[in-house]
This record gives C-alpha cells, structure tokens and sequence, in this order.
C-alpha cells in the first residue's frame, strides 16, 4: 500500500541527461510534425533542455499519404543539420523513417534498401483503426530481407487492447516493442495508459520514443506518470536500453 504514497516522478527527469530518442518528427515540412524550421530549432532546444542527447528524426514513409522518399529525408536532414548549427542548436540527430506497413510497404522493403534506426533495425507503424490483414507475412517477409522490426507505440493500437494474446503473438513473430513515454503520462487517454502499464508490467517494451511532433508534446514532459511504481524501476532500464542507439 506504501507504493501508492510515493510520489511519482515528472516524466522529463527520468530521461537524466543521457537519453537517446528513436522516435521524433523533428524534420520541417515533410510530414505531420514540424512545420517550418523555427519549429525544428524550437523543439530541439527542448529536447536538449529536457536531457536528450541524440536524437533519430523518423518522418512518416506511407505511400498513399507521406509519400517521403529515403533520399528526400536524407536531403532534408543535411539542410536541417546545416540551418540548426547556424542557429547554435548543437544536439547530434541522424534521420531514418517510421515505415507504415501496407501492400506497398511490403513490395517496397523487397526491392529498396531502407531507412533504419541502426543497422537493420527498421521502426514500423500500422494504422489505428485494424492490423493488416497480412501482418505476420509483411513481419515474416521483413525479416527474411535481413530486418529487425521495432513496433512503433503498440499500446495505442485500441483493436489489441481487449486480446492481449496478439501482443505475445507479435513478439513471438519477431517485434521489438516501443512505448510512447507521453504514453505513461496519460497524453492519448486513460486506457492507453493503462495498457502501457500493463506491458510494461509483462517485460514486453524493449525501447523507448518520445514520438514528438509539436509544442503539447514536449509540454507533457512536465507531467509526472502515472503507470504504477511497482513498473517504474522497468521504464528506467527501457529508457536506458535506448543507449543501443548512440551514434
């Protein structure tokens, strides 16, 4: 009963000024994230303030709706790189992708190389509302390319959220899980929360993002969590799993 009396951290301070992003829609312009390159020097000057060290921009690839290409993410994080230096902005970011699996996702992965995190580890979306209908043949044939697949925020998939038996299939299937840490403050609602808690409670995340895209995000950082602290201690070594991807 103790456990509940503690008070529960601000989510900003568990980052601890070694925190390595994976996830973030810093690049300007070229998806649902930052708009303009003041918005990109903005939201990495928090990011420095708040303990990120390193950060890894994933622009949304999906064909039917950003239908970004790996040379025009490369192209804009130079041009980022360049116009954020002349601006004092010093934090080291690289860009890959958040690869939204589809029918064209998955002839694309067989015939261009991808955008990853870090040698074959590829961040991976879905939509929504429903699974693909061949989501273990794209993660079958994903892997078979030479892919390690890492599921962007599996806790706000809503449809999984009453089987919790698709979660392990998953894994079972070869995905690496990554929270939302705005997940463990309440940001996308109660439910949500309550299902991250729950995997973390089951050791099912392996890495961590921020997934920002705008000002409310980096705001929420200010918030303390509200997952249980019987699932603190296993957050904190989630967050520090994410030094895998220092560059």
């Amino acid at each position: 009963m103790l456990s509940f009396l503690k008070s529960k951290p601000y989510l900003k301070d568990l980052l601890a000024g070694n925190y390595v992003d994976i996830h973030s829609h810093l690049l300007p312009g070229i998806d649902d994230g930052a708009k303009t390159i003041a918005d990109t020097s903005k939201l990495a000057k928090s990011f420095q303030e708040m303990g990120v060290v390193q950060f890894i921009a994933t622009p949304h690839i999906s064909h039917y709706i950003w239908d970004n290409s790996p040379q025009e993410i490369l192209d804009k994080q130079q041009e980022t790189q360049i116009l954020l230096e002349a601006e004092n902005v010093k934090i080291p970011f690289k860009a890959a992708a958040e690869y939204f699996m589809d029918d064209w996702f998955e002839s694309h992965f067989q015939n261009e190389k991808l955008l990853t995190l870090k040698d074959n580890y590829v961040l991976v979306e879905m939509s929504y509302m429903n699974a693909p209908v061949q989501l273990y043949k794209i993660l079958f044939d994903l892997q078979v390319a030479g892919y390690i697949p890492v599921l962007a925020h599996p806790e706000r998939y809503l449809f999984y959220h009453k089987n919790f038996n698709e979660y392990d299939k998953l894994k079972k299937a070869g995905c690496l899980f990554q929270l939302n840490l705005l997940a463990t403050v309440g940001y996308y609602g109660g439910d949500i929360t309550k299902v991250a808690d729950e995997l973390l409670k089951k050791g099912m995340y392996d890495f961590v993002g921020t997934d920002v895209h705008h000002n409310n995000h980096i705001a929420s950082f200010n918030q303390k969590i509200k997952i249980e602290n019987n699932n603190l201690k296993v957050l904190k070594e989630i967050i520090d799993n994410n030094q895998f991807f220092k560059f």
